[in-house]
């Protein structure tokens, strides 16, 4: 950070940092943990919105040669009870709005030797914290280390998965790992001397904190956005020119239809990620309409990946046509340097690169983690060699350009027939009343499963069974067409992400006999 020192690096809620004032925290952080009982390798936890704390703990843990471990802060007390004993982490750092939650934990997870409360000097009234960040950072004197001195091969951050498929794991990523992938991403970076990245993703999550190593290797001014809010968010872009962002395909859906939008200066957007979700050509398309001079793409990964392992930025004259822009920028895209993706069958062989012919799609490379926290087995399961498989399965083409059509457990096997539910649910999205949708499977007595939509209408927007058939007859063969819709105002269930809860509503159409689809 030496580099950039008297440059703005960091902006979190009314406070400023330049990157001199910036890193000198994450040493003094680094000087004072040793203090508290951190020991090399020791996990330090964190409940926390986006903020400059959480971001100064992506450093000043590390310099520590301690385990950085951000948490979920959507997760229950013993969801996060789980996490915490599972990770045997040995100090939380949380902000206030978790202070209850906190009195709760400290009966359940007696690994915690400190607990150290972020946002101001206060100590809780109920006595959850024993210590204030400020507190612990006014005990240390900052000091310079020798980078070169630390094992790159050892633990740097622990993060755990969603747990939508089974029980959350806790990926390790070493610090070679880490600094890799923040070299592997630059290409995507355009215009640097201009560049504002705005930090709208939760960076617990694995699209939320692929960005920030990269951002401040090059010294790029850093907006966090606490808490994600269509009116915030183009509040942060108008005061800051902000020109990148990352979303995920429902938080970009907000952006375009706030009705706030218009009252705000939004013309220094100059590029808009979609990841952690399957994104659409309407989509894309919408977000290009929206926010004029803004190109968007998609962007691909798993926490298992670090996360980026690849982007749709197209390969210049080898898409000619707008229309086919728009549709390659909607996929999943070409890997970044340094990865190497494939979609495969069974057997670990290419399928033909036809966009027809599904398989899983398995990477390797620079970004690959380190395996399971504690759990060898589930790590052996995953990996075939150096490859990973991701329990995504997509389809590509002969430029090695891939589309994700859904995960491995979400595709709908109606007598014999393998739908991607992503497909059905971007068909949907097409329709001009539909501010968004979810398609699952739904048991049916002759076909075993078949596909089951949920519809949220826009406001003032009206749509029948009838009319959605009739409007999916030319995009969509027969077969694929949901046997049962339900229309709703009410949003969807949502991980604190924004990724929709397809499990949640799945078990809608599993309860109870009576919720099988007839005919």
């Amino acid at each position: 950070m030496d580099v950039f020192h008297s440059r703005v690096g960091v902006v979190s809620g009314n406070r400023e940092f330049t990157y001199g004032q910036f890193g000198e925290r994450c040493e003094r952080l680094a000087a004072a943990l040793p203090k508290l009982g951190v020991e090399p390798g020791d996990r330090v936890a964190y409940l926390s919105f986006n903020t400059h704390q959480l971001l100064e703990g992506y450093y000043g843990v590390l310099q520590a040669r301690a385990i950085v471990t951000p948490l979920n802060v959507r997760l229950s007390e013993p969801e996060l009870t789980v996490i915490l004993n599972h990770s045997g982490a040995k100090i939380l750092l949380y902000e206030s709005d978790f202070a209850s939650t906190v009195e709760k934990l400290r009966k359940s997870c007696p690994n915690i030797l400190r607990w150290v409360r972020l946002d101001d000097s206060n100590l809780d009234a109920e006595g959850a914290a024993d210590l204030s960040y400020e507190e612990i950072l006014e005990s240390a004197q900052p000091e310079h280390v020798d980078l070169f001195d630390y094992d790159e091969q050892s633990i740097a951050e622990l993060f755990y998965t969603s747990g939508s498929t089974g029980t959350p794991k806790g990926v390790m990523l070493s610090h070679r790992t880490v600094y890799l992938h923040a070299l592997n991403i630059t290409p995507m970076y355009q215009q640097m001397e201009t560049m504002v990245d705005l930090h709208t993703i939760p960076m617990y999550h694995a699209n939320g904190w692929g960005r920030p190593q990269a951002s401040t290797m090059h010294g790029l001014k850093q907006v966090m956005v606490r808490r994600f809010e269509p009116t915030f968010v183009f509040r942060m872009i108008q005061e800051h020119k902000a020109t990148h962002m990352c979303a995920v395909p429902t938080m970009a859906n907000a952006l375009i239809n706030s009705p706030d939008r218009g009252n705000w200066d939004l013309s220094s957007l100059r590029e808009m990620m979609i990841g952690g979700a399957a994104s659409s050509p309407e989509l894309v398309e919408r977000v290009e309409k929206t926010f004029p001079g803004c190109l968007c793409i998609s962007g691909y990964g798993l926490t298992e990946t670090s996360p980026v392992v690849s982007y749709s930025r197209v390969k210049g004259p080898s898409c000619p046509v707008p229309n086919d822009r728009i549709r390659r920028q909607s996929m999943a895209g070409w890997a970044v340097l340094g990865v190497g993706l494939r979609v495969v069958d069974v057997n670990m062989n290419d399928v033909p690169r036809d966009m027809q012919t599904i398989g899983e799609v398995v990477a390797m490379g620079d970004p690959i983690m380190e395996g399971y926290f504690g759990e060898p087995e589930a790590t052996q399961a995953v990996m075939s060699g150096p490859w990973l498989h991701t329990g995504d399965m997509g389809v590509w083409d002969e430029e090695a350009y891939i589309q994700i059509v859904d995960r491995k457990k979400e595709i709908i096997i109606s007598g014999g027939e393998n739908i991607s539910s992503l497909e059905v649910e971007k068909a949907i999205f097409a329709h001009p009343a539909v501010f968004e949708c979810a398609v699952v499977a739904a048991p049916h007595d002759k076909w075993g499963e078949v596909p089951a939509a949920v519809v949220v209408l826009k406001p003032g927007s009206s749509l029948t069974e009838a009319g959605l058939f009739e409007f999916l007859s030319a995009r969509l063969s027969k077969f694929k067409h949901p046997r049962v819709v339900e229309f709703t105002i009410d949003p969807l269930p949502k991980t604190g992400t924004g990724k929709i809860r397809k499990m949640e509503i799945k078990e809608r159409f599993w309860t109870g006999k009576e919720r099988r689809v007839q005919g």
